[in-house]
Order: structure tokens, then C-alpha cells, then sequence
């Protein structure tokens, strides 16, 4: 019996890696997973892992938060906290990891107007604080129409950021720079393009601005960074004007430096960037820019209006939202702009689909006039569960207001106007599929009841 016992303790090291080695806490028992009887322990893993990802179960942790407000404009989700504004306010929840429920709630009400943009930076990146102790937390920074940018930091506003005119509409997705200055971009009311330093001189943040970026004529809406240079910024006003402008190039001239122009047909819907490749949805449509040419290198056409859309470049794939409904587009295929076809159309919304997410595993689609998001397989479309944004709620009307994702955990919040619920799920644990095929066998791959690591009788 102990050589038995010692062989199956040789043969899990060999197949999984050394991070894997604290995963039996995760895998309770029993444990189903979609393969048959004489698959091995690692396919075995790795399609527990799938479906985790997936959402396939129908047991997750859920954690229910009910709120007395009338909507959710933004939601991060980062570890075990969930942050969300509504209006000018700013909600913080820390989820509990062994109690369960939320240890602590915060509120931040600095900002006098409707908060309309809030980024997750890493201080590892920005120099904000340079001791050890929060060298790798985060920071959150928040735009408003109250014309400030303020950054948040210990649970208070670390510095607030003025230069704008009018109202401050956006904030670069991603920090600019190396690792020697690191910089961040802003877009306003006023058309301007505004770049800040992360760590200003001086108690009130005096020499933040590095400079101003002239030269759209309308709001600037959408802001991202390139993929392939850290130093480009790419901006987009309201009337579907592309520009491309290197920050630094700017900061140390103190004037404007676009190095690239372009312009798409129809009202911005979002941008997205990776590598020299620039997504950008506007109208019906979905197009593909090369930031190295500014020339269009695909385009993909939804023929209805766009509401939202994500893109999965690894993949190739693009999902767009339109009312009822979700299209996959793989743009592999789209070689023929016109005669394109999707690859999926993920249907069932009521309403317009104004939330994609996704990721390497799954989407995960949602709207304002439906209650329930929906989870699809990311390389085929194929419907995985649907998920009630206000569970525990019996008032009708709720729909989806946003929602947050991050592997096997999602937060959704719902909203009918006068009343909010956010609730949360944790599928890490899950051990319900929701298939009702019993065929399926139980694993019992991470099955405590089995064997223990402290087990030491031996026959």
C-alpha cells in the first residue's frame, strides 16, 4: 500500500507545475468534469479548469449587496474589492474571504459631479509612493464632470488634478511611458488632450500638467495607448476624429504633437488597442486601423447600431452588441468586408446589449433592460448559463447596469432606476454543473474524502 500511495504522489508532481501545488482547496468533493471515465488527471484538471472559467456551475459562492441607488455608472473589480460610483460618489466594498458577505464599505464623496471615468493604476508604475510597503498596491483614478481628476489612494484622495475647462470626459486606459517617467492622458469637454505626471511636485499638485494637446474640435470621448509604442496615445472626439499623438515628444516641447490622423463614419461606440493594431467601433461597424499606416486593414459590418463591443485579439475575434443580441465575429474570415458572416450570434437579450466582456475562456454579455447576463464559450459561441444580476431581489424592472469579470469570479450590478443590487459569485469552488446530462461522471480528481496529505496510515 505504501509504494501504491508513493507512485500516485510521483506521478501528480510530473504533471503539474509547482503553482498548481496549493490548488486541493479549490477542489472540492466530488468533483464533475466534461471528459470520460479514462482521461487522465491532467486533462482532467484542465477541463474542471475550463469550465470553471466558463461558468459552467450552478453553485457558486454568492454574496448579495443591496443599495438605495438609482444606478451604477462604473464597476472595477480588482482581488477581493469591488468598486463602483454612482454619480459624483464612489462605493467601495472588501469582500469577505472567510466570513463571507463584505468586511467593510467605503464611501468617497470628493468629486461635485458625475464621475465619468475610473482607471485602476499600478504603483509600481507610477512613483506616487516609493516605499516598499505600496510599491506593488494600486491606485484608482476618477475623472469628473467637475472639471478635476482625482486620484485615490488609503482609502482618501491622494491628489486632485485640475487643468480643464469644461468637464473632464475620459482617461487613458493605460499609464505612457518607461520605466524612467510615467505619465498619464486625459480628455475633456473642451477638446483638449491633457497630460499629467503621476507623481507631481508640491503639496497641491502644482507642475502635474506636462502638457496640452490641441487640435480635435469637438468633446474627446475615448482614449487609449498603443500596444506596440508606450509613448502614443490615441484619442477620439465625438465626431469620429482619430488622432495619434506621442506624448513625450509633446511633454517636452509643451506643444502639440499629432503624429497621426484619421476619421470613421457613425457615433463612437468604443476603442480598443493592441500592438499597431487599433480597433474602433463606431455606427454599425467595427474597423481595424494599423497605427504604423493609418491605413484601414479590416472592417467589420453588424448592419444594425452598436451598442458595445469587445475584441480577443490572440483570437482574431471581435464580439459586437446590438439590440437582442451579441454577434462573434472571427476576422480571419473577414477578408470580404460585405460578405462577411458572423461566426455566432449570441441572441436572448431583451434590449440593447450595452456590456461585453471578454477573455480567454468566455463572453459574458448583459444590458439595461434585461436582468439576466449571459455567458458564452469564447471560440464557438455556444451558450454556457445565465445569471441573475439581482437574485435576491423581487422587485421588477431590474436590468444589468455593469459588470465586472475576473477568471472565475463576476460581479454584476443591477439597477430599476430607484433601487441598486450588486451581487457577486465566486465559481471557484462550484461543484453543480449546469448540464443535466448524467452521463457525466463525477470526478474524483482533488477528492479530499479520498486521501489527505496528512494522512500516515499505511497497510
Amino acid at each position: 500500500m505504501f509504494s501504491r500511495t508513493l507512485v500516485l504522489i510521483c506521478v501528480c508532481v510530473c504533471v503539474f507545475p509547482p503553482s498548481l501545488g496549493n490548488s486541493r482547496a479549490r477542489w472540492p468533493s466530488p468533483i464533475p468534469y466534461y471528459n470520460s471515465q479514462k482521461s487522465s488527471v491532467r486533462d482532467a484538471y484542465l477541463a474542471r479548469h475550463t469550465a470553471l472559467e466558463q461558468l459552467k456551475f450552478e453553485d457558486p459562492v454568492i454574496d448579495n449587496f443591496l443599495f438605495n441607488l438609482k444606478s451604477h455608472d462604473h464597476l472595477l473589480f480588482l482581488d477581493n474589492r469591488i468598486i463602483l460610483s454612482e454619480g459624483p460618489v464612489i462605493h467601495t466594498l472588501d469582500i469577505g474571504i472567510n466570513s463571507g458577505g463584505y468586511d467593510s464599505v467605503l464611501t468617497l464623496n470628493d468629486h461635485r459631479a458625475r464621475i465619468t471615468c475610473m482607471r485602476l493604476f499600478s504603483l509600481s508604475d507610477t512613483t506616487v509612493c516609493r516605499s516598499g510597503e505600496l510599491r506593488n498596491s494600486t491606485v484608482l483614478v476618477t475623472s469628473s464632470c467637475d472639471h478635476t481628476i482625482r486620484l485615490w489612494s488609503k482609502g482618501s484622495c491622494y491628489r486632485c488634478y485640475r487643468g480643464h475647462s469644461g468637464g473632464v470626459t475620459t482617461l487613458s486606459d493605460k499609464l505612457l511611458g518607461d520605466s524612467n517617467e510615467k505619465i498619464f492622458a486625459s480628455g475633456g469637454v473642451d477638446g483638449t488632450v491633457r497630460l499629467w505626471s503621476s507623481y507631481p511636485k508640491g503639496k497641491r499638485g502644482q507642475q502635474a500638467l506636462k502638457a496640452t494637446l490641441y487640435g480635435h474640435e469637438k468633446p474627446v470621448i475615448l482614449m487609449v495607448v498603443a500596444g506596440h509604442r508606450s509613448s502614443l496615445l490615441v484619442s477620439m472626439s465625438k465626431d469620429s476624429k482619430v488622432r495619434v499623438w506621442d506624448a513625450f515628444t509633446s511633454s517636452a516641447a509643451r506643444s502639440s504633437c499629432c503624429v497621426g490622423m484619421t476619421s470613421v463614419y457613425g457615433v463612437p461606440v468604443g476603442m480598443k488597442c493592441d500592438g499597431s493594431l487599433l480597433y474602433v467601433a463606431t455606427g454599425s461597424s467595427v474597423v481595424v486601423i494599423d497605427l504604423r499606416t493609418m491605413r484601414e486593414v479590416s472592417t467589420v459590418m453588424h448592419k444594425s447600431q452598436l451598442y458595445s463591443f469587445d475584441v480577443l485579439p490572440s483570437r482574431s475575434l471581435i464580439c459586437t452588441g446590438a439590440t437582442g443580441s451579441a454577434k462573434l465575429w472571427d476576422l480571419r474570415r473577414s477578408s470580404e468586408t460585405f460578405k462577411a458572416e458572423p461566426l455566432a450570434e449570441l441572441d436572448g437579450h431583451e434590449g440593447p446589449v450595452k456590456h461585453i466582456r471578454m477573455d480567454a475562456y468566455k463572453i459574458v454579455t448583459g444590458g439595461p433592460d434585461d436582468c439576466y447576463v449571459k455567458v458564452w464559450e469564447v471560440d464557438t459561441g455556444a451558450f454556457t448559463n445565465s445569471l441573475n444580476c439581482a437574485p435576491d431581489h423581487p422587485t421588477p424592472g431590474f436590468g444589468c447596469s455593469a459588470v465586472a469579470v475576473r477568471g472565475c469570479r463576476i460581479v454584476t450590478a443591477g439597477s430599476n432606476g430607484g433601487e441598486g443590487s450588486l451581487c457577486y459569485r465566486d465559481f471557484s469552488s462550484a461543484t453543480q454543473p449546469v448540464s443535466s446530462d448524467n452521463s457525466i461522471p463525477a470526478s474524483k480528481f482533488w477528492d479530499s474524502s479520498s486521501y489527505s496529505d496528512t494522512d500516515e496510515s499505511y497497510d
